[in-house]
């Protein structure tokens, strides 16, 4: 298999065969039509995942007879032919199922290459097996390794690996004690491990008891998106083991998960017709408290806040000084928003509401500043249209080297110019940013860094809001040109307010006085 785009590992449902097939080629089938139908019933992401191990190399042939060691015993007990493992592939695809294979040995990467696997695993017991991590690395497929019995360091040492190598992985937090309890999981791992490893999918490879049905909901919670569960069905002959699940516990698993899913909701959710019908109802409308003449300024004094508040009414919330009246009012008339004027913000509530946007964009950036920063708000075409051609940039350090951290709101633009002197560099930290160079378009993503020479034209805007830095030499207040002649005449404060820190005194005294 050869791919050039992300494999999609989020949804994925594995379903371990392992050993339960038992050496037993019907009794697998058996487990896979069942797991099969399970998953289209569902409609979910089924992956059916095989173990192989070449034997005859695996085991020292001193050892191949000592059944003191259990797992010897269990895995020459339970051996099928490569042929049989082609029927249960088979079974696999017919099912709609996708494939995936453990390997224990280098022979056996060859093998689930050569039948074409969808996707390859590393079991925790060989996530510290250079050799066959080596081999495995150079398969050609889709990763997925788990974490079971290691140190976040011996993490950090595959997840360095794989991305040397250029492979395509994912992750299972994972516990290797068989059954897991409760205090066991872990669980808490799985927050690690996204914070750690950012647009890695992270998932929950569980060994608690199949009734066990908390640690599902818990581990989608924190942010699981792929689960694994080992699978297998009883006969009078056959037991399943403590941490295996039957079809019918595997449905109700996949039915908590699913149900869970949908508690979770959204990370961004809508507000619901309901939810707001519902706080309607305690919302306080505004209402005057007097007669209130056609065209006349209502001051405070002039209302009064109260329920019930009416659909279309102006809340108490969205009160503010100096609304004008369309028509007259008598007393106790409820403020409509169409009946009335609101003032046009001034530029002190502009700016200040846009602190908090921007802070919003540097929290979830997780770029933290220190308590010694000056700001800039750049607004070229003034302040009342800086949501729309407007930039934050904090000043850092200007020395002979120079460092800004820069924040764009979603839509806006920051027009073109160059620096006769500075030389610079961006590299956007996060969200999207687009620079014109000279005319050519550069569109960054996180990490992504462009140059910007001494005397060429450039300007950048974002379609959702960015954080970047720019590094650069020295920074000079008269050193930037405009190609719009008009920003060019303009005096530096007119174009920008310029505050310690946010600016949260400074920024009234400072708009009051040049407005």
């Amino acid at each position: 298999m050869h791919y050039s785009t992300k494999y999609n590992f989020d949804d994925l449902f594995v379903f371990d065969l392992a050993n339960n097939h038992q050496g037993n080629l019907e009794h697998a089938l058996k487990i896979v039509n069942a797991i099969g139908a399970i998953t289209k019933k569902k409609k979910i992401k089924g992956v059916m995942k095989f173990q192989f191990r070449d034997l005859d190399t695996l085991i020292h042939p001193n050892f191949k007879k000592n059944h003191d060691n259990n797992q010897i015993k269990r895995f020459t007990s339970t051996r099928l032919k490569s042929s049989e493992f082609e029927s249960l592939y088979d079974c696999c695809k017919s099912n709609g199922l996708i494939t995936m294979c453990t390997p224990f040995d280098e022979l056996s990467v060859d093998l689930i290459t050569a039948m074409q696997f969808d996707l390859i695993k590393v079991a925790s017991c060989s996530a510290k097996d250079w050799p066959l991590l080596e081999k495995i690395s150079e398969a050609n497929l889709p990763i997925i390794f788990s974490t079971g019995g290691l140190q976040i360091s011996e993490i950090d040492d595959l997840v360095s690996f794989f991305d040397h190598k250029g492979c395509d992985y994912a992750i299972m937090h994972c516990v290797s004690i068989y059954p897991t309890p409760n205090n066991k999981c872990n669980l808490n791992q799985i927050d690690l491990l996204k914070n750690r490893y950012v647009n890695k999918t992270i998932g929950w490879s569980t060994h608690e008891s199949p009734d066990n049905l908390l640690p599902i909901t818990i581990a989608l919670s924190k942010g699981a998106t792929m689960f694994e569960r080992h699978v297998g069905i009883e006969t009078d002959k056959i037991k399943l083991n403590k941490y295996s699940s039957t079809p019918e516990q595997i449905e109700n698993w996949i039915d908590v998960m699913l149900s869970s899913k949908e508690i979770c909701g959204d990370i961004v959710r809508k507000l619901d017709p309901q939810e707001k019908e519902s706080l309607d109802n305690l919302r306080r409308g505004v209402y005057v408290n007097k007669k209130i003449p056609k065209n006349s300024v209502i001051k405070s004094s002039d209302v009064y806040f109260a329920i019930p508040y009416v659909e279309g009414q102006l809340s108490s919330g969205n009160w503010k000084e100096g609304i004008i009246s369309k028509i007259q009012l008598d007393k106790d008339d409820n403020l409509s928003i169409d009946e009335i004027c609101m003032p046009e913000e001034n530029n002190e509530v502009i700016l200040k509401n846009a602190i908090h946007k921007v802070k919003a964009l540097l929290n979830e950036a997780r770029v933290y500043l220190n308590s010694e920063f000056e700001v800039e708000y750049s607004h070229h075409y003034g302040i009342e249209n800086f949501l729309e051609y407007g930039a934050v940039i904090i000043n850092c350090i200007n020395r002979e080297y120079c460092k800004k951290i820069l924040v764009q709101l979603p839509g806006q633009k920051h027009p073109a110019h160059y620096h006769p002197l500075k030389e610079e560099s961006f590299q956007l930290l996060y969200g999207d940013l687009s620079v014109s160079i000279d005319g050519h378009i550069k569109t960054l993503s996180p990490g992504e860094t462009c140059l910007v020479m001494p005397g060429v034209w450039h300007s950048f805007w974002t379609n959702d809001g960015c954080v970047f830095e720019e590094v650069s030499t020295t920074h000079y207040n008269s050193d930037s040109v405009y190609k719009d002649s008009k920003i060019n005449k303009l005096l530096r404060n007119e174009r920008k307010t310029i505050v310690d820190h946010w600016g949260r005194f400074q920024i009234p005294k400072i708009v009051n006085k040049y407005q």
